[in-house]
């Protein structure tokens, strides 16, 4: 958290997100109302040719964990057809959704042994939801799934597989469970398993689609191994779900470690002389990133650190300290804190600064419960106006516009309406904040 410790130490926003938009009920990549049921069929191109029909159904639900269980009881198997049982139990974590456990009988006899030995192997790949889970459980989907977004995962009885595994974007796939093709998340995961018996088996490539509203659609498993190879194939036959409309995955607040943004702040009334920051992502680890900022031209002379995080529940601040040498600081806030960088401006009053899925008309609000109020005696609301044409020194931008309207009282410089202007791959690209002073201050991009 940030503290407010001496005069020209700028402690602007603090940890914990604010009062976030009201969620679904349930993670709609994987949605489990208690109604729901799934009906697969997978194939396996070498060890079980015959189509296997599992329906899947929610077992239980308890907060933020469920458990969906699978059998091939009671449906039309042409013969040789397997035949099994077993549950997958799932957590929705701010991560992405987690695999918590699962159980089933062992594995067709003829299939491979994934493990160092066949006595208590608890690894099998002979269910449609197997060949989901295998190598990536902790996460099985990271979140928010966003263009670029990348992730290491581990899985097997005894954690001894592991993958990376990558989001390649949105497409139409066709499966039997709809009539029409469908926009589907499509996702890929390198999997390696090492030590087992049957461990080209257990290694290849998996291409996983998921649709909205539905979940998991499609399973192709390039099983390692060379030429004539083992192929697994699951999709869905049938559901009484829907597919719901696609969230953006626009990433508006990049986190590419390295990078460099260089912006002018300037206000008439309390900052005549224009200041210029130099802003670096200097660290970044489970979408967590570590920016740091310097003054490279003005008045303030500020330096400092922040930490955002990127999460279901949307881009967060973490922390921020940025020490300032100005003899002339701007107007005081609560807690004798100042802003004294453009990001002070842009995270000050609420998290989180941005939804994890942005869409014009969102909306969120803070309160009396908030960090925000509590440290500073901030209240305030945010809105997604949409997508606005905006022209900055770095350049034109189809960016997103985001409202603020915040009110710290006996602060006039601390209240007022900040618009932000985001865009796709840059970030921040503009910010006015007209303070209820009557003073504007204005940051823009450079580079």
């Amino acid at each position: 958290m940030r503290r407010p410790v001496l005069l020209l130490l700028a402690t602007i926003a603090v940890a914990g997100a604010a009062f976030a938009p009201a969620a679904r009920a349930d993670d709609q990549w994987l949605p489990h109302p208690a109604h729901a049921t799934w009906t697969w069929s997978w194939t396996d191109s070498v060890y079980s040719k015959t189509p296997t029909l599992e329906k899947v159904t929610v077992k239980s639900r308890a907060g933020k964990t469920f458990s969906l269980a699978w059998t091939t009881a009671g449906l039309k198997q042409a013969d040789g057809a397997q035949t099994s049982t077993g549950s997958v139990d799932f957590q929705e974590t701010d991560l992405g959704i987690v695999n918590t456990n699962w159980t089933s009988g062992p594995p067709p006899p003829v299939f491979p042994i994934l493990c160092a030995s066949a006595q208590s192997c608890g690894n099998s790949l002979a269910s449609a939801y197997y060949n989901v889970i295998w190598g990536a459980r902790n996460p099985v989907l990271a979140e928010p799934l966003l263009k670029g977004v990348a992730w290491a995962g581990t899985g097997g009885s005894r954690n001894d597989v592991t993958s990376t595994t990558v989001y390649l974007g949105n497409e139409k796939v066709k499966v039997p469970a709809f009539t029409s093709p469908v926009v589907a998340a499509k996702v890929r995961s390198q999997v390696t398993q090492a030590g087992a018996i049957g461990d080209p088996y257990g290694s290849g490539t998996r291409t996983t689609w998921w649709v909205y509203g539905v979940g998991p659609v499609k399973v192709e498993f390039d099983h390692a191994g060379g030429a004539g190879a083992p192929v697994t194939i699951s999709q869905l036959e049938s559901t009484n779900l829907k597919p719901l409309p696609t969230p953006t995955n626009i990433d508006y607040f990049p986190f590419h470690k390295g990078r460099t943004l260089s912006y002018r702040w300037t206000n008439a009334k309390h900052l005549k002389t224009p200041e210029v920051t130099k802003l670096k992502i200097d660290a970044v680890v489970n979408n967590t990133a570590r920016f740091t900022i310097v003054s490279t031209k003005g008045p303030i002379k500020a330096k400092g650190s922040y930490g955002f995080s990127k999460r279901v529940g949307g881009v967060t601040n973490l922390w921020g300290n940025t020490a300032s040498a100005s003899l002339k600081p701007l107007p005081p806030l609560g807690g004798r804190a100042r802003f004294s960088s453009p990001l002070d401006l842009m995270d000050y009053g609420l998290n989180p600064i941005l939804t994890a899925y942005p869409a014009s008309g969102q909306s969120w609000a803070t309160s009396r419960a908030s960090s925000e109020f509590k440290t500073y005696g901030v209240t305030g609301s945010t809105r997604v106006l949409g997508t606005q044409r905006v022209t900055v020194p770095a350049g034109t931008f189809d960016a997103l516009a985001v409202q603020s309207t915040l009110s710290q009282p006996g602060h006039p410089f601390g209240s007022g309406t900040r618009t932000c202007w985001f865009a796709e791959g840059k970030g921040l690209v503009k910010l006015e904040f007209r303070h209820a002073d009557g003073s504007v201050s204005d940051v823009v991009l450079l580079r």
